[in-house]
């Protein structure tokens, strides 16, 4: 009897002895991954300092939107402090440190091809990046220098095609999409799209693809009109093919062969956040180049593609 007693008695200290094991994790586990619970080992100045920076430097997404002026604009990432997994990152040291910040990156609500049909002249004014378009239907004499001089600087542009240069030109379109260059659709005979009608717009465009596809085996997704002449179907045609319509900011009016140092500096006056700049393979352009995309990286932009203008990832200008 008595050591049926003693044995009871034991297994109930050895239950009393493991809840309390349970209910009472061990301060070690506590300890691996702090939270924003109030604790002895918050700093309060540390939650303090974050929350401050992030409400003095959280930039809001920006919707894409049609623009009296500018019409269609893309959209752009907002970017916030994440408060939680930022104090996270500090907490062993507990003092303020900027580059163990952790952000979220937040997307706008309406994006670019939300909207309807739109010409695009431009990129979102917040984002520090310049595009070059370079529309080819002539000019192959100049096209060595022009890519000679941006491999030097590691500079990637949109070459807009002639599909009837293409296809008498397919070893140089090749060069310059194996260069990784961006290839965009200008149509096949350089025809005045404002008079043709949508069936004939589809046509050229149409047929442009095709040539483009059967040489360089990629499809645009981004289309110029000869001359910048268009009406509202013509932009509608391109979308129904696949395409957004590109225009442009500012104009090298190379084609009027003007002198080299005029034209680069008034292109580059002109350069901010968004710019597009139109150019042609040209003397002007092959000689003035180096110098303009000197100029523009000097003021802190970054050069890029229309696919990579038109994206709504954030960047750091230079």
């Amino acid at each position: 009897m008595k050591k049926t007693i003693l044995l009871s008695v034991l297994y109930l200290g050895f239950v009393i002895l493991s809840l309390e094991f349970i209910t009472k994790p061990s301060p070690v586990n506590e300890l691996q991954r702090p939270t924003m619970v109030a604790t002895h080992n918050e700093s309060p100045n540390l939650l303090d300092e974050i929350r401050t920076y992030a409400k003095l430097n959280n930039a809001e997404p920006i919707d894409a939107k049609l623009d009296r002026i500018w019409k269609a604009i893309p959209g752009y990432n907002g970017l916030t402090v994440d408060v939680e997994e930022s104090y996270l990152a500090m907490w062993e040291s507990s003092k303020f440190d900027a580059k163990k910040l952790v952000y979220n990156k937040v997307p706008p609500k309406i994006h670019l091809t939300d909207l309807p049909p739109s010409p695009i002249y431009r990129g979102n004014p917040e984002k520090p990046m310049v595009t070059l378009l370079i529309n080819v239907a002539w000019g192959n004499e100049f096209l060595p220098q022009i890519l000679k001089t941006l491999d030097e600087h590691k500079v990637k542009a949109t070459f807009f095609f002639d599909g009837s240069w293409v296809k008498k030109n397919p070893d140089l379109a090749r060069q310059i999409f194996n260069e990784n260059h961006e290839i965009g659709n200008h149509a096949y005979s350089h025809p005045d799209l404002k008079h043709k009608s949508p069936k004939e717009t589809e046509i050229e465009l149409k047929k442009t693809n095709d040539v483009i596809e059967e040489t360089l085996g990629v499809k645009p997704i981004w289309f110029a009109p000869p001359s910048g002449s268009f009406k509202q179907e013509t932009i509608t045609v391109a979308r129904e093919l696949g395409m957004l319509t590109i225009l442009w900011t500012a104009d090298t009016v190379d084609w009027r062969n003007p002198s080299t140092t005029e034209m680069v500096n008034r292109v580059t006056s002109q350069v901010e956040n968004g710019t597009m700049i139109l150019m042609h393979p040209t003397r002007p352009t092959a000689e003035g180049l180096d110098s303009m995309i000197r100029d523009i990286q000097e003021k802190g932009y970054v050069l890029g593609t229309v696919s990579e203008l038109m994206s709504e990832e954030r960047i750091e200008s230079q």
